[in-house]
């Protein structure tokens, strides 16, 4: 007769002894086997979910009967298997001696008597055990047989055991009546087999791999969800390629121990493929509509873009996306009954397959476990499930973020609310800063179909986050398809300025200029948009030279002979160029800039209006103007468009943290990105040399190849601040080289003003320092006839400081105290000047003998030098009050006037009740470095909490 049992996933290999489970279970079968043994017999009904080990127990207990002398007959019951009535019965008997068959024809209660008699026949001449396992499965007139045989057994002084096993699970189907349901109680000693306990299946596991790490071993135990028959199977497959335990090996011996790779999340992994064929024949059993609902539940944890890692040592991590939500879900995908589902998840909990995820709503307990749960089931039926939990999750007001989740795995939907899920999905995802996640939604959009007008703002988003990001060429490809497409003229207008921004960006600055020039072409009606692009199309110029030139000289012939068709932003542009050529004092920009700000602008073309004056105002020392303006300006940015405003609000804002000297809130020391150094590299370099980082400021001079750099205005900046980190290391003759190479390349761009690039004062200290006199006081001179037109105590006030270096004697003297006295009454921009002035008046005085007013003016740089962290000019003026004989540097180093710039305004947040995480989101600061400006402030104003920040500060 054939084995109903073939079906069941067997061991891949034999195996050592493990420790004993179910004691309770085999002691009960024991004491029914010494009653049967004395002649009283008995039934003893082992009940259990699939996989608990039920049918080793009953096994276990059938050897030890049949050592003791007992006959045992035994029958194992499968689904289908019935070879005609009374199959299991037959079973039990074929292993007895050729016994006379009823006839099947016959009526079945004959039948069941004869089959008895014959038992009892045999139970005469020796104690007989009954072995049963699955009695569920057996075929009807098996199963009342049993039912009957039982009933006799208990009533009767019979030496018979029937011992039989019963799944005992809770299904998405009711379960039908169990094998005792006609008995009475009293007939039947009844056991239900638990699941594994934690530290059971981690005894297991470790008896067997004993040397590997505690959180493999948790993850195996996970895995193994409660279930001797899983646990097992996974070991199998694990021992073929992982050590197994060396039994020789001596209790406390040091062993060389093999590292563990983690364990898979994926059952394709795994040879020979026990576990998932037992995972299966674990869903088989539980019947389809049970099979349809796991699977239906891990088909939605697969759609929560993860929904949980495991971690070492059984934690999680809570990823993007949402939950399977309870019973509700699952139910509706399935088609099951809501309340047997919410029992099943209940159960499978207790039972160990599922666990609850951080949102509270049960998951599997191992990626692994739900990947061999999924094995086996077609993508188009995953598909469909993440279709209908995508929509089903829509309706019940689920966070975008799982139905998008769902969205990913579904394939196109071809309905209205898809693409506009994403869309929201996307928005949610750059507010939280995952651009990553941002692509991938924008990608899945794309599959579904969309009006054309549509298609276009998905790809100019998508195509300017991927310029931003890792896969520029795509993005590019993305744009120029946007750019072709016909949607409305304010969506075409940003299609060309992304395209132009991404063109310029890689060194293709004409071919962005003549973008947006066709799209200017073809918007005739619309001059507001044909301004847009026209101011777009000067900032980009700025990238090249040549480019510039031309594109300047047409605006301001646009300008002088037909002003109306140029716009706010455009003239604001214009008077940025006047600034830099030296054609306009910082007064009269700020006039013009406020005039141009009060006029109405159009949408698209406010963010190049309020960047452009944002610089302005940064020029004309008007910080905090400058500061709410680069404010605005970054507001109004969508980070899923690229514009080249975007760019020019952040260098905007670094130099205003420069010019306050307020180097700490500069970006921290950067790797060199392979298109070249940026203006905030240079900002972040001068930061370093005035801060006294000299070595990471060499190494990030050092970082960049310039002859391979674009030859844009960035490149000018980085060549001015690697001359002040050469200067400052020591060598002249390579920082002078510098200077004057920045000098012609600005000079060739119309850019001659100091209010940019203060070259000159520069190179004529280096031409000082070299030893040629006469070409130092040349620079220095054209520099403050240059500094006197734009006018600002900062640029005036730093070339009569060089001037007055270069001059030397009385004169150079008087143009130092008269660089002091202009910057002493200056804005805070100016602070740093004042400092370096008064260094250069002390320098001066003690050249002239008055050492008494040199030390007064020296320690007065030291202290200034030192609130703003300017390690650099306190370490000259210390140096300078060391030559002139003072004994020692008068600098403070404790209270509120030893704090720098940075310390002090992160201070008076503090002391204003702001807390760290909203003083790092102001200042636009990593929360680390709010934290250690604070630990720093507590020291030098000897406090010890946040609440004395207030009174310290208004102590001095």
């Amino acid at each position: 007769m054939p084995d109903p049992q073939r079906e069941r996933p067997r061991p891949a290999r034999s195996r050592p002894d493990r420790p004993g489970e179910h004691r309770e279970a085999a002691a009960l079968l024991a004491a029914g086997i010494a009653r049967a043994r004395s002649g009283t017999g008995g039934l003893v009904l082992l009940r259990g979910a699939t996989g608990t080990g039920r049918t080793s127990v009953l096994e276990a207990a059938a050897e030890d009967a049949a050592a003791q002398g007992m006959r045992v007959l035994r029958a194992r019951c499968a689904p289908g298997y019935a070879d005609g009535p009374f199959a299991a019965v037959h079973q039990l008997l074929d292993c007895l001696v050729e016994f006379e068959k009823p006839d099947p024809d016959a009526d079945e209660r004959e039948q069941a008597a004869l089959l008895r008699r014959i038992l009892y026949a045999h139970a005469d001449e020796t104690p007989m055990m009954l072995a049963v396992d699955d009695v569920h499965l057996a075929d009807g007139p098996s199963y009342r047989w049993l039912v009957e045989t039982a009933r006799h057994v208990g009533r009767l002084p019979l030496p018979v055991l029937l011992a039989v096993t019963e799944r005992s699970q809770y299904d998405i189907e009711p379960p039908a009546p169990g094998f005792t349901h006609t008995l009475s109680p009293a007939l039947v000693d009844t056991h239900t087999l638990a699941p594994l306990t934690a530290d059971s299946a981690t005894r297991l596991v470790r008896s067997e791999h004993p040397d590997a790490p505690a959180d493999w071993i948790t993850a195996c135990a996970r895995a193994g969800a409660g279930s001797p028959l899983l646990l097992r199977a996974l070991l199998d497959d694990l021992g073929a390629v992982l050590p197994a335990a060396d039994p020789h090996r001596l209790s406390g011996e040091a062993s060389t121990l093999t590292p563990y790779p983690p364990l898979p999340e994926t059952s394709a992994a795994l040879y020979p493929g026990s576990y998932p064929a037992a995972v299966h024949w674990w869903l088989d059993s539980a019947g389809p509509a049970t099979a349809e609902v796991a699977r239906v539940l891990a088909v939605l944890e697969e759609g929560q873009g993860g929904g949980t890692t495991e971690e070492p040592g059984g934690g999680t991590t809570r990823r993007p996306g949402g939950g399977p939500g309870g019973a509700g879900l699952p139910a509706e995908v399935a088609g099951a009954d809501p309340a047997r589902v919410a029992g099943w998840l209940t159960a499978m909990t207790g039972l160990g397959v599922l666990r609850p995820g951080p949102d509270g709503h049960p998951r599997y307990a191992h990626p692994l476990l739900r990947d061999a749960v999924l094995t086996g089931v077609p993508d188009t039926r995953r598909r469909a499930v993440h279709r209908a939990a995508a929509e089903a999750m829509l309706h019940r007001g689920a966070p975008t973020a799982a139905v998008a989740g769902h969205l990913l795995l579904s394939g196109p939907v071809g309905a209205p609310w898809a693409p506009a899920v994403l869309r929201d999905a996307t928005a949610l995802a750059l507010r939280d800063g995952r651009l990553d996640q941002a692509v991938v939604f924008l990608r899945r959009a794309l599959e579904e179909p969309l009006p054309e007008d549509h298609r276009q703002r998905i790809l100019t988003e998508l195509g300017s986050l991927e310029c931003a990001g890792r896969d520029s060429s795509a993005g590019m490809s993305r744009l120029t398809e946007a750019l072709r497409l016909h949607g409305t003229p304010q969506d075409r207008v940003r299609a060309a300025v992304a395209l132009g921004t991404a063109l310029a960006g890689r060194g293709r600055t004409r071919a962005a200029v003549e973008v947006l020039r066709t799209m200017d072409g073809q918007l005739s009606g619309h001059p507001d948009l044909g301004a847009t692009l026209q101011t777009a199309s000067a900032l980009l110029s700025d990238q090249d030279q040549t480019v510039r030139q031309d594109v300047y000289r047409c605006l301001n012939d646009t300008a002088e002979h037909s002003p109306e068709l140029v716009g706010p932003a455009a003239r604001a542009l214009l008077v940025r160029y006047a600034a830099t050529a030296a054609l306009t004092s910082a007064d009269d920009a700020m006039r013009q800039v406020r005039a141009l700000l009060a006029e109405p602008a159009h949408p698209l073309t406010e963010p190049f209006l309020l960047g452009t004056a944002a610089a302005v105002a940064q020029w004309a020392d008007e910080l905090d103007e400058a500061d709410r303006l680069v404010d605005r300006g970054l507001a109004g940015q969508r980070p899923d468009l690229l514009h080249p405003m975007h760019a020019a609000l952040l260098n905007t804002r670094a130099d205003i943290a420069a010019a306050r000297g307020e180097y700490a809130l500069l970006p921290a020391e950067r790797p060199a990105p392979a298109h070249g150094p940026s203006n905030v590299h240079a900002t972040t370099l001068i930061a370093l040399v005035e801060t006294g980082r000299a070595e990471e400021a060499r190494r990030l001079a050092d970082g960049f190849d310039l002859r391979e750099a674009p030859d844009n205005w960035e490149l000018n900046r980085f060549l001015y601040a690697r001359g002040v980190q050469r200067a400052a290391a020591g060598d002249t003759a390579g920082a002078l080289v510098d200077f004057l190479e920045c000098g012609r390349r600005q000079t060739a761009r119309d850019v001659v003003s100091p209010v940019v690039t203060p070259w000159r004062s520069a190179a004529a200290e280096c031409r000082l320092a070299l030893g040629s006199p006469r070409e130092a006081l040349a620079l220095a001179e054209e520099e403050l006839r240059l500094a006197r037109v734009w006018n600002t105590p900062r640029t005036v006030g730093r070339s009569l400081r060089v001037l007055g270096t270069v001059t030397g004697g009385r004169r150079g003297l008087a143009l130092a105290e008269e660089a002091v006295g202009i910057l002493t009454d200056a804005p805070a921009a100016a602070q740093g000047e004042l400092a370096a002035a008064l260094l250069a008046q002390g320098r001066q005085l003690t050249a002239a003998g008055e050492r008494a007013r040199a030390r007064e003016c020296l320690r007065t740089a030291a202290r200034k030098a030192e609130r703003l962290g300017a390690v650099r000019l306190r370490t000259l003026a210390e140096a300078a009050l060391r030559e002139g004989g003072a004994r020692r540097a008068a600098t403070v180093r404790t209270g509120s006037g030893s704090l720098t710039g940075s310390e002090l305004r992160i201070a008076r947040l503090a002391a204003d009740g702001r807390t760290n995480a909203e003083i790092a989101g102001l200042l636009h600061l990593a929360r680390r470095t709010v934290e250690t400006h604070l630990t720093s402030t507590y020291k030098k104003l000897g406090i010890r909490r946040r609440a004395e920040l207030g009174q310290a500060l208004t102590r001095d």
